[in-house]
């Protein structure tokens, strides 16, 4: 049903519900716009400067409302209204409720925002929908579906990218409300970035396009500035810088705290009874979504690629990081030779501090992560190794004493892979790092100490060896990554993990500097007497964020590279109130892991659902769903279990951290107890044949038919098929599947 125009100033709107209260007609809110906004040269020069926009098609007007409203509007927010800040792996900011809940105010409550109310319908007006629907060609768009929010970035806020298609969402725009009076310089960030895709055409003939790591377009925030784009399933990407803090060294000034205060919302698809509507058109668009994207074809376009290798595929390698000298492929351990030789040992001593080899460490290794499927391990690496490796990391990042930017990156990803050992994680909706891989050439060449530990220490046949010992599980594959999350610019969002099998994850942190939130202190590479940090089970019940770490304040605020493992419940139903203002797919953080609190529990999903929508897994009993967390930090191993359905993830390095993060870590993948039960019960089988075959040979001296039962059993042997009960095998019970699980959030907005 569209909006009845009428000349009275507060119009009744019945609209298949409760009453919309309107506080101007159609014909009046018009006059609300800039003078001559709506003349057709005007219209036509805005129309063709959008057809002409690149990376994908955008628009900007300066100047669309008349000023006095805009500053009336902004007063009226800053007086009446009060924000909610909010932080998820994909957005940090304060925000608003959603602006079409002002329909269900009071009259006392209405009359302390009417140039808000205003201002909406103006946007929400026959005439300015029309008029933005001609500009981008995006069809008709919805009166009766007003989708915006007020959202305030201060400083460190920022908005990661993503494309915006979710439901019915047609457009989307940002209407800029910073302060009038103190113009926004760029250098303040909190711009809107505009990313090219690149398209790929893969042996099915069909094309993926997938953003590139570098924004192409930057659009710095102004009062009165409305910026607009039509939403394009995966091609709209788009993100908000981070709004940078003053940092000690520069020259103070006045920014007012630089807050980006902005509308931002879409026009959706019309609605049903609406002109322009199209049945079953809104269920089309969400199967373009992005949350489909995540898990569709374009995967295989992600970098970096999975180097899984399985270590009895692995060619043997001279000492005890490879196995047979005799140029032999590794052979599957047997459980007589699961302790490490001697070699073995001296060889981890070169890297691992002494400590964690001694039988007692590893027992007590073994009992905790039997109960926790996680462990902390502070002060892993030898003082000698880790003290070069620690120069390494500060020689590679090389900070400059003014303004602590990285002095020997190129800026461009084609750039930093074309003249330096990284490599760039990409596609940026879902990740952006540098890394590094084991290489596949020079493998005598020499080596830096981060080199050794992706290419000669986590892939060794005594590392394997120790962390079987460590966790008691059984390893069979490693694919091992060293990471380096840029301040400023890095991340990894939350994914989840779908097979069905668990597998093993270590993250040895190697970050050199200090302000990640715990442990401020300067490095200490000298274990402790208990080398064993006991877990903090932490529920968060009352969110007392006591913790070990620096508070975080205003003054101290929380730099993120923080690493979380998450649980999540079921998904909302579709009729769920939170998918009217539902936007970018994100995990909520609670309060306890932005302020750096370490959370440790069981790695374990709990209910199955869509891996496609993700809910934070807050129940009436406080539990957040936070199964382990670590800040960035120094010589500090995690070990997890993770089990289908668990998400992981990342947070944004914010440029007010003190350096970049760094990582090395390794996915390893874990032996079914049930193939070994299977096995072991082959083996029993084959060596009772055996047993069978030697005492039917000894009958047979007696007669013919004992010498072919022999045989016949030798025969058995021989081939290794063995009797299998199959029955028996058939009711084991599969224990160690676990549902999938994830969350579905709250929205934010450009």
């Amino acid at each position: 049903m569209k909006r009845k125009a009428d000349d009275s100033v507060e119009a009744i709107v019945k609209d298949e519900g409760p009453l919309k209260k309107r506080a101007l007609s159609e014909y009046d809110a018009a006059a609300n716009f800039r003078q001559g906004l709506f003349e057709k040269s005007v219209l036509g020069d805005y129309t063709q400067q959008y057809a002409n926009s690149k990376p994908y098609k955008h628009g900007v007007i300066q100047n669309l409302i008349t000023p006095a409203l805009l500053r009336t509007v902004r007063t009226e927010i800053q007086q009446n209204l009060s924000f909610t800040p909010k932080e998820t792996d994909i957005y940090k900011i304060h925000q608003s409720g959603d602006l079409a809940n002002l329909d269900g105010l009071d009259d006392s409550s209405l009359k302390l925002l009417p140039s808000l109310l205003t201002l909406r319908d103006a946007l929400y007006s026959t005439a300015f929908r029309e008029y933005l629907s001609t500009i981008t060609g995006s069809g008709p768009l919805s009166g009766r579906k007003t989708d915006m929010a007020i959202n305030v970035y201060t400083p460190g806020c920022h908005l990661l990218c993503h494309d915006d298609v979710i439901g019915s969402r047609r457009v989307s725009y940002i209407l800029y409300l910073t302060d009038p009076d103190r113009p926004w310089k760029a250098k303040w960030g909190g711009a809107l970035r505009l990313y090219p895709t690149e398209t790929f055409t893969g042996s099915d003939g069909q094309p993926t396009k997938t953003p590139s790591p570098d924004f192409s377009v930057s659009i710095p925030p102004a009062f009165n500035q409305l910026s607009f784009f039509a939403v394009q399933p995966g091609e709209s990407f788009h993100d908000v810088e981070e709004v940078y803090a003053r940092t000690e060294w520069e020259e103070e000034e006045d920014d007012g705290g630089r807050v980006r205060m902005a509308i931002s919302g879409w026009y959706h698809i019309p609605q049903e009874r609406e002109d322009g509507y199209e049945e079953g058109l809104e269920e089309k668009l969400a199967e373009k979504s992005s949350l489909v994207q995540l898990q569709g074809k374009a995967d295989r376009y992600d970098f970096p690629e999975s180097r899984v290798r399985r270590y009895e595929d692995v060619a043997a390698e001279k000492g005890p990081s490879g196995a047979n000298s005799n140029g032999k492929q590794a052979q599957q351990e047997t459980e007589e030779d699961e302790a490490p030789t001697e070699e073995e040992l001296d060889f981890l001593l070169k890297y691992l501090a002494p400590t964690y080899l001694t039988p007692d460490t590893l027992a007590e290794l073994s009992e905790l992560f039997a109960e926790e499927s996680s462990l902390r391990l502070d002060s892993f690496l030898s003082m000698e190794f880790s003290s070069r490796l620690r120069l390494e990391v500060l020689d590679q990042e090389e900070l400059d004493v003014a303004d602590e930017e990285p002095q020997n990156l190129p800026s461009s990803f084609t750039e930093i892979e074309k003249t330096t050992d990284w490599r760039v994680a990409r596609p940026p909706h879902k990740h952006r790092f540098l890394y590094q891989q084991a290489r596949d050439s020079n493998p005598d060449s020499i080596k830096n100490p981060l080199q050794e530990l992706v290419e000669d220490l986590l892939p060794s046949k005594a590392f394997r060896k120790w962390l079987s010992k460590a966790t008691d599980l059984k390893l069979e594959s490693y694919d091992i990554l060293a990471r380096r999350f840029r301040r400023g610019l890095d991340y990894s969002l939350a994914t989840g993990y779908e097979e069905e099998s668990s597998r093993l994850e270590i993250t040895l942190g190697i970050t050199p500097t200090s302000g990640w939130g715990e442990d401020d202190d300067e490095p200490d590479d000298e274990p402790d007497k208990d080398v064993v940090t006991e877990p903090n089970n932490n529920n968060n019940n009352n969110n007392n964020n006591n913790n070990n770490g620096a508070d975080v304040t205003p003054e101290n605020p929380s730099v993120g590279g923080y690493e979380v493992y998450m649980a999540a419940d079921d998904p909302p139903s579709s009729s769920s109130d939170d998918e009217e203002a539902s936007s970018d797919p994100a995990i909520p953080i609670p309060p306890s892991i932005t302020s750096a609190q370490q959370s440790t529990k069981p790695a374990k999903a709990k209910a199955k659902s869509d891996p496609a929508i993700y809910k934070s897994s807050t129940g009436e009993d406080g539990d957040d769903g936070v199964l382990f967390s670590m800040p960035a930090g120094w010589n500090r191993l995690s070990i997890v279990l993770r089990d289908r359905g668990v998400l992981r993830f990342v947070k944004f390095v914010s440029r007010g951290a003190r350096g970049d993060r760094w990582d090395v870590g390794g996915v390893f993948g874990v032996r079914d107890e049930d193939e070994d039960v299977d096995e072991d019960e082959e083996r029993e089988e084959r060596e009772e044949g055996g047993d069978r075959g030697e005492e039917g040979g000894g009958e047979g001296g007696e007669g013919k038919e004992g010498g072919d039962r022999g045989e016949e059993g030798g025969q058995r042997d021989g081939k290794g098929g063995g009797v299998v009960d199959n029955d028996d095998n058939d009711d084991s019970d599969d224990d160690d599947e676990v549902n999938d699980n994830d969350s579905d959030s709250d929205d934010s907005d450009d």
